[in-house]
């Protein structure tokens, strides 16, 4: 039977066991405690870092990889369009058109110019039927009989069918220009032609008009396949063939184009770029 003195002993050794596994707990619970405190400090740093480098904007339209084209921004179109112009004086009917042969070849083989004399009277009318949409176009002979003449040849030689429209413009000069088979702003129908222009001669939302190697002279005779419609501002010099016009519903669709933006690649010059919205001309029609 144990002793005073022994139980004594028993009782201390129980006591310091005790005070030993407090202290343990003690500890631990400091280690605890301050790993809680990091992770807090850690959370509470990153989310303010989040907040304060997370741009929380609509950036749905654009495009994070290497070389995409950005979102482009708002652009302003005229909603007014313009009534085509008068010639000031008239052109004597046939007119009499010179098409010749051009530096380069057609670019779709076995392309062949018009016959040399043009009705310079009434309208034809075309219909693209497009990618987008339908697109009407009227024709005035009276003010273009050469143009209307090689657009009505081309288009019933099917030379525009599958043809994209290659360039837009938004600012400055807002057009978008087609017609040329190749895509590239360089194919034409193997012929050109001249300008049918006059002094006086200003452009505006609705018209159509003949694309060619430059304004102010640089184009006169270049004329070939391609053209451009005109869908809102463009102070131009009167060194384009305007040539008829395109419906109201028909622009609504190239607006949508323009909004759409393009990719920059005719900057700085001649400037806009291809269509960020493809237009293809599936079939193009004379009624």
């Amino acid at each position: 039977m144990p002793t005073n003195v022994q139980r004594r002993e028993q009782a201390k050794r129980k006591l310091e066991r005790q005070l030993v596994r407090r202290a343990e707990r003690a500890k631990r619970r400091r280690v605890i405690a301050l790993a809680a405190t990091v992770i807090a400090v850690v959370v509470v740093a990153g989310g303010a870092y989040f907040l304060a480098t997370t741009d929380f904007s609509d950036n749905t339209g654009d495009d994070a990889a290497a070389g995409s084209s950005t979102a482009p921004a708002p652009i302003e179109i005229p909603t007014e369009v313009k009534a085509l112009p008068t010639r000031p004086t008239p052109i004597a009917d046939p007119a009499t058109c010179d098409y010749r042969a051009s530096a380069e070849p057609a670019s779709k083989e076995g392309t062949k110019a018009p016959e040399g004399s043009a009705p310079a009277s009434g309208t034809a009318t075309a219909t693209i039927k497009a990618n987008i949409g339908e697109l009407k176009l009227t024709l005035d002979r009276a003010l273009a009989p050469c143009a209307v003449n090689s657009f009505v040849n081309l288009v019933k030689q099917g030379y525009y069918d599958g043809s994209t429209c290659h360039r837009i413009g938004t600012e400055g000069l807002q057009m978008l220009q087609c017609g040329d088979p190749t895509g590239t702003g360089s194919g034409g129908p193997g012929y050109a032609f001249d300008n049918e222009t006059w002094p006086e001669l200003t452009y505006g939302r609705g018209y159509l008009a003949m694309a060619n190697a430059g304004g102010t002279g640089a184009g006169e005779g270049t004329n070939g396949s391609q053209f451009f419609i005109v869908y809102g501002d463009a102070q131009l010099s009167p060194d384009y063939t305007v040539f008829g016009s395109i419906d109201e519903a028909g622009l609504k669709l190239v607006d949508e184009v323009a909004r759409a933006g393009h990719d920059g690649s005719f900057d700085p010059s001649p400037g806009g770029g291809k269509p960020n919205k493809e237009v293809k001309f599936e079939t193009v029609t004379i009624a």
